[in-house]
């Protein structure tokens, strides 16, 4: 780990966060601040149980990271690369959906009622070290954003769900017409937020996502632990 990452990581346990020289902290939402309740694996379980279509969590989990996997490199491959919509998130997790159930007939059904089940805030439980690091940047003074590769749920769910109701600045990827890890994506919040690259510090718990594609486009960059 070189030294300059050394010094982000203790900001976890240390006095001082944000780092100086830090105007703006974003933060990604999903395994950063939030994390599904029920898991992902138990939510799809109780949704195909509730069509008749019993599955394993275990296969289900399985599945579920070969899609994720799957519609990654189908976003890879797009020209532009990473351009979303919301009509696009909408497909791409249609397509996870029936991944999962291998076609099954009540997919579709399946996956209505997922739609609907994440776009809920009791799908959502906080967690406390997310929690934390936003109210120190909010106490910090420095602009404080939420960036996500959510879909346009996310909008109705960070009004009402502790610690993401706490920031002004909510933006989900199907909004901004792009994915991360494309630049477009931070230079289109930098834009949003009237900064330049040297002043973002992003907080997030992907490694390629978050980490190495903000450090890309020019960014620092913090990781957690989604646990």
């Amino acid at each position: 780990m070189a030294a300059a990452d050394t010094a982000l990581m203790e900001t976890l346990s240390g006095d001082v966060f944000p780092p100086a020289g830090v105007a703006v902290v974003v933060f990604d939402v999903v395994g950063t601040l939030v994390t599904p309740s029920p898991s992902v694996a138990v939510a799809y379980q109780q949704a195909a149980l509730r069509h008749g279509l019993p599955v394993d969590t275990a296969l289900i989990q399985q599945r579920f990271k070969a899609a994720w996997r799957r519609q990654e490199a189908i976003d890879a491959a797009a020209v532009p690369a990473f351009a979303t919509s919301r009509g696009r998130e909408a497909e791409r997790w249609r397509a996870i959906v029936d991944d999962v159930f291998e076609g099954a007939a009540p997919a579709g059904a399946i996956f209505a009622d997922l739609w609907e089940h994440f776009g809920l805030v009791e799908a959502w439980q906080p967690l406390a070290h997310g929690s934390d690091l936003v109210r120190r940047a909010l106490d910090a003074g420095v602009t404080v954003a939420l960036a996500s590769n959510f879909d346009e749920r996310l909008l109705a769910i960070a009004e009402r769900l502790e610690p993401l109701s706490w920031v002004p600045h909510v933006f989900a990827s199907s909004e901004i017409g792009w994915r991360k890890p494309a630049p477009e994506f931070f230079r289109w919040v930098e834009q949003r937020l009237g900064c330049g690259p040297d002043e973002v510090l992003l907080v997030g718990d992907d490694p390629e996502l978050d980490i190495a594609a903000a450090r890309r486009a020019g960014w620092r960059s913090l990781g957690v632990s989604g646990h």
